[in-house]
C-alpha cells in the first residue's frame, strides 16, 4: 500500500468521523501522521479503542503514526441559565456568582472558585468565544463579581469564558487532567498536550509526574494565553514542543496580533530545535463542504511558509462529513508549497554557548546540514537512541531526507510529529562502519537512495556507546 509524506506533518483529532479503522487506515494512506485524542470529550473507553486501533495498523502496515493525548486543562465555563438561554442587554449589569445555581438576567453562575479574589475592576471577561463581552465593576473578594454587559446577546448554557486580563490561579493540571494523564501514560502515548500553559513551571509539573510514572511521552505546551506569551521563552526552554493553539489565544489577544505571533513562535521553536503545530480553523468549512475556501488554504500555505512543523485539524476529521478528504487536501497544500522549495533552509539562530554540553552535537548537526546543501546530497542519515539528533537536523529545515535510525522503538513515532523526519527501526549497532553500510543498504533497498546518491552519514564513535554524536561522514551509494 502507497503512502503519502510529507515534510510538514498533518496532525488531526480523531472522534466519530475517523474513528472506524478502515477511514483511518485511508486517512494514514492520505498523509495522516499524528492522531490527537481531545479529551475535552470522549470517555476513556472510547479513546482506547482508537488507540488499540492505531497500534493494529502501525503492526499490520509497518507505519509509525503518533498519538498526542491533549488534556482539557482549567477550562472556565458558566453554568446551566433559565430556559436555555438568556438576553445580555448592553449597558446593564450581571451578578457572576461562585455558588451554583440556574442563570438569569440577574446571576450567572461560574466554574473558578477563586474568580473573585483573581479578577480586578476594570478587568474584561469574554463569554462564548468571545461572542459577548462583560467588564469588571466590582467584586466582593467571596463569591460575587459585578459586572456590566458591553457586547451582550444571547447567553446558552455552559459556554466558555475566557479572561484575557487576569491572572488566573488555577493549576494547568485540574483533577480531571491528572486522571486522564495516567490513563494516557498507561497507554504509552506518544506527546501529552497541556492546555491553558503560563508559565515554565506548569511543564516542569507535568514532566515530573510523567517521569515518575516511569514513562517516556513527551510534552507539547499549548499557547493560548497572554501570560504565555510573555513567558514564551521560558515556555519552549521547559517544554518538548508547543502548539500555537489559535482558538483560544484569538480570543484573549488581539485577533489582529495573532499571526505575528503565530510567526513569532514558530521562528523561536524553530531556534529552539523544538517543534511546533499551528492548530484551529485550517480547513474549518470541510466540516460540512468537501472543498476549503480561499482564505483556508492560504491560512495552511502560509503557516508551511511560517517553518511549522505540524498543522492541526480538528472538527474536520473528529466530527466532519469528509475526514480523508480532508486530509488530502491538506496534503495537497503542503506539497505543493514544499515542491516550490520552501521553508527549506529556514534561518536559524546559532546556540555560540561553547559550554554547553550539547554544543558540540549542535554543531555536528549543523554542519551535517551544511554537507548535505554543498554535496547536493539527497538524504542525511543518523543514528539516534534519545531523538536529538533528529530534531536538532529537522531544525535546519534541509533540502535533503532526514533518515533517522533507532533502537528505541517509542521514538519511531514520537519522530511522526518532527518535520521531514522518517524514522526506521535498528538495534545491530556492531561498528560504525557497518552500522553505516547497514542503514544505507536498508534505504536503497526501500527506494529512499539509489546508486550514485550522496548521503551526509552521522552517529556516534563508539556506536555501541549510544553516546552523542560526533562523528560525521559522505558516502555515495554503491
Amino acid at each position: 500500500m502507497n503512502f503519502n509524506y510529507n515534510r510538514t506533518k498533518i496532525v488531526a483529532t480523531m472522534g466519530p468521523a475517523s474513528a472506524k479503522k478502515d477511514t483511518l487506515l485511508a486517512m494514514i494512506r492520505a498523509g495522516l501522521n499524528v492522531c490527537r485524542l481531545n479529551f475535552s470529550h470522549g470517555k476513556p473507553e472510547d479513546h482506547k479503542k482508537v488507540i488499540d486501533i492505531i497500534r493494529e495498523i502501525n503492526a499490520e502496515y509497518k507505519t509509525n503514526v503518533g498519538i498526542l493525548a491533549d488534556l482539557q486543562g482549567p477550562k472556565i465555563r458558566i453554568g446551566l441559565v433559565k430556559d436555555g438561554g438568556i438576553h445580555l442587554v448592553n449597558g446593564t449589569r450581571i451578578n457572576i456568582t461562585t455558588h451554583e445555581c440556574i442563570g438569569d438576567d440577574n446571576q450567572i453562575y461560574i466554574t473558578y472558585p477563586s474568580f473573585p479574589q483573581d479578577v480586578q475592576a476594570n478587568e474584561i471577561i469574554l463569554l462564548d468565544d468571545g461572542k459577548l463581552q462583560l467588564k469588571v465593576i466590582d467584586t466582593n473578594r467571596n463569591d460575587t463579581v459585578i459586572c456590566e454587559v458591553v457586547h451582550g446577546g444571547i447567553l446558552t448554557s455552559r459556554k466558555g469564558v475566557n479572561l484575557p486580563n487576569t491572572k488566573v490561579s488555577i493549576p494547568s493540571l485540574t483533577p480531571e487532567d491528572i486522571e486522564n494523564l495516567h490513563f494516557a501514560l498507561e497507554q504509552d502515548v506518544d506527546w501529552i498536550g497541556l492546555s491553558f500553559v503560563r508559565t515554565g513551571a506548569d511543564i516542569v509539573d507535568l514532566k515530573r509526574i510523567i517521569r515518575e510514572s516511569g514513562k517516556g511521552a513527551r510534552v507539547i505546551a499549548k499557547v493560548e494565553k497572554p501570560e504565555a506569551i510573555e513567558n514564551i521563552d521560558d515556555i519552549i526552554a521547559a517544554t518538548d514542543g508547543v502548539m500555537v493553539a489559535r482558538g483560544d489565544l484569538g480570543v484573549e489577544c488581539p485577533l489582529e496580533e495573532v499571526p505575528l505571533l503565530q510567526k513569532m513562535i514558530a521562528k523561536k521553536c524553530r531556534d529552539a530545535s523544538k517543534p511546533v503545530i499551528v492548530a484551529t480553523q485550517m480547513l474549518e468549512s470541510m466540516i460540512t463542504t468537501p472543498r476549503p475556501t480561499r482564505a483556508e488554504v492560504n491560512d495552511v500555505a502560509n503557516s508551511v511558509l511560517d517553518g511549522a512543523d505540524a498543522v492541526m485539524l480538528s472538527g474536520e476529521t473528529s466530527v466532519g462529513e469528509f475526514p480523508v478528504i480532508v486530509i488530502e487536501t491538506m496534503a495537497k497544500i503542503v506539497r505543493n508549497v514544499e515542491e516550490l522549495g520552501y521553508p527549506f533552509n529556514a534561518e536559524k539562530a546559532e546556540n555560540k554557548d561553547t559550554a554547553s554540553t550539547s554544543y558540540l552535537s549542535d554543531a555536528l548537526c549543523g554542519s551535517a546540514v551544511y554537507l548535505a546543501e554543498h554535496t547536493n546530497a539527497v538524504g542525511i542519515v543518523s543514528m539516534t537512541t534519545s531523538g536529538y539528533t533528529a530534531f536538532e537536523i529537522s531544525s535546519y529545515r534541509p533540502k535533503a531526507g532526514t533518515y533517522i535510525f533507532t533502537s528505541n522503538r517509542q521514538l519511531l513515532n514520537s519522530l511522526s510529529l518532527v518535520w521531514g523526519v522518517r524514522a526506521f527501526y535498528y538495534d545491530k549497532l556492531e561498528s560504525t562502519d557497518q552500522t553505516i553500510a547497514d542503514v544505507n543498504a536498508i534505504l536503497k533497498s526501500e527506494q529512499f537512495l539509489k546508486s550514485g546518491d550522496v548521503v551526509i552519514n552521522t552517529a556516534a564513535v563508539p556506536i555501541t556507546t549510544q553516546g552523542k554524536t560526533n562523528m560525521i561522514k559522505v558516502s555515495v551509494i554503491d
